[in-house]
């Protein structure tokens, strides 16, 4: 079980094994970002900067509660990922829309971002990780990869998904295909290093919740299915906890796997 997975020094990883389970509690998590981001800043018209100061609290909160953790727990690093996705969504569209950057300045600012925090990582550190996360610094820069990527997918999406004029539907067929690039590339490209394929992986589960969040949500004109902003989250939320109690109950079981 992976909140027993002791690093060197005796120190206790605090993120999960990445399996498939992972993956799927993942874009999950990425999708009720997209719905939860736009239930705050367009269904309750609280808009983009006044819903981003409150996710970012909700971020700060789950964090905290993370960080102050001695051991990994699985329902406070997901409502970490969860606040980090919904901050991604108000954040990119205040990027995008507010500020006026548009979707396609605003991917390669957040791209350049990306590049940069990993950059960092790897000279203070000398590695880049995505299970083995034991010390301070790591889960820092862990945490602050992940919030940059997630707002970068989300614009991603959006430049797929609008800017393009592909539509939700047809972005998200793009973003699961080359997700399948990058799976064909761990299995057969052995010298490419995990991390990378990690975060890159990560990085694009982002704009394909993003644009099953948009199919779910989206009026039938524009392409959607209508079915609701606040409805949509409530369904992702309650998907991802079941996710998350199997994912646990078969850790337990085969602790090994």
């Amino acid at each position: 079980m992976h909140s027993d997975a002791r690093q060197p020094g005796g120190l206790v990883s605090k993120v999960p094994h990445v399996t498939l389970g992972f993956w799927v509690i993942k874009l999950l998590a990425t999708t009720l970002g997209e719905t939860g981001g736009d239930a705050l800043s367009m269904t309750l018209d609280l808009g983009y900067a006044l819903s981003s100061l409150i996710y970012v609290a909700f971020f700060a909160i789950t964090l905290a509660v993370q960080v102050a953790s001695r051991r990994y727990r699985p329902f406070a690093y997901w409502a970490v990922v969860v606040a980090t996705t919904t901050v991604g969504t108000t954040t990119s569209d205040y990027l995008d829309r507010t500020v006026g950057l548009g979707y396609v300045k605003s991917s390669i600012a957040l791209f350049c971002g990306v590049l940069a925090v990993l950059l960092a990582w790897r000279r203070v550190t000398g590695r880049i990780e995505f299970e083995n996360i034991a010390t301070r610094k790591e889960e820092i820069f862990y945490w602050l990869t992940i919030l940059v990527a997630n707002t970068l997918g989300t614009a991603l999406g959006d430049l797929v998904a609008s800017s393009a004029g592909l539509g939700f539907e047809r972005g998200a067929l793009i973003f699961a295909g080359l997700l399948a690039i990058v799976a064909a590339a761990h299995v057969w490209l052995k010298r490419v290093p995990e991390s990378a394929i990690f975060w890159a992986a990560y990085v694009l589960t982002r704009p394909l919740g993003a644009t099953l969040g948009d199919t779910l949500t989206k009026p039938l004109a524009e392409g959607g299915l209508a079915l609701g902003r606040i409805l949509s989250s409530v369904t992702m939320a309650a998907l991802m906890i079941v996710g998350i109690v199997l994912v646990g109950r078969r850790e337990r079981r085969h602790p090994q796997e």
